[in-house]
């Protein structure tokens, strides 16, 4: 008899806490929780990053969102430009926020390729440094390129920013790319660091400048084939998110 009765009452709790899990599952894939919001609620200086998936976008309904800085997508390599920028850069700008441009780093072509490109299409009127964006893609996930090979391509760009723009390049980067490519070096260059699962923490105790807590979060004012925006905040305060272009 005792047998019996023990399933029942094991089983209830058990299915209880699987339901509860499912449920919590669902609102984080939705995006309607997300753990990283309470670490990163102690930072009051937020923005977003954003490219041609998010759509048209209304940057006055978005910059409603309490909302400091947007970065926007440019340029790719040595040839692709976001298809978006120009509009998002007018938009963003006449919104209010402090806007900068990112470029998304390619293994595949020089840097000065990449930096040539770069600044033929992006103005040096931008509030933000520009940033590169540092992490993997296609077949390079498998297919680590080597430091030096990546050195090679990042160094000149970084160098050429700095020339042309008057302050050094923010380097975004995932985890995976940072202790690879970023670690012990690129002391003069602000950090933005992905870390959308818990804090941010790099692995040499070095600061961090920006981080990208999220990825799926959901705003007003936006309309594209990703239904979510990438969400950040910037260690500091507003006054030294204005001063990291002072040249």
């Amino acid at each position: 008899m005792s047998g019996r009765t023990r399933w029942p009452r094991i089983f209830v709790p058990a299915a209880s806490v699987l339901i509860v899990l499912v449920v919590y599952a669902c609102l984080v894939v939705t995006g309607v929780l997300w753990p990283n919001r309470l670490f990163a609620s102690g930072y009051t200086v937020r923005g977003v990053d954003v490219s041609s998936y998010q759509g048209e976008i209304d940057w006055r309904v978005l910059a409603s969102e309490d909302l400091d800085f947007a970065y926007i997508k440019a340029t790719e390599g040595s040839s692709y430009v976001d298809s978006r920028f120009e509009e998002n850069w007018a938009g963003a700008a006449a919104s209010g926020l402090k806007i900068g441009a990112y470029h998304f780093l390619s293994f595949e072509s020089a840097g000065i390729d990449q930096l040539k490109h770069l600044v033929d299409t992006v103005p040096v009127d931008g509030d933000l440094p520009i940033a590169v964006d540092l992490e993997f893609y296609g077949r390079f996930f498998d297919e680590h390129p080597t430091t030096s090979a990546v050195r090679a391509i990042l160094d000149p760009l970084l160098t050429g920013i700095k020339e042309h723009y008057g302050y050094d390049a923010v380097i975004y980067a995932t985890p995976e790319a940072y202790d690879e490519y970023v670690r012990g070096a690129y002391d003069e260059n602000p950090i933005w660091i992905r870390s959308v699962i818990g804090p941010a923490n790099l692995p040499d105790e070095r600061d961090w400048t920006f981080w990208q807590y999220s990825n799926r979060d959901r705003l007003r004012g936006y309309r594209g084939d990703e239904p979510f925006v990438d969400m950040n905040v910037f260690a500091g305060t507003a006054a030294e998110l204005s001063g990291l272009t002072r040249r």
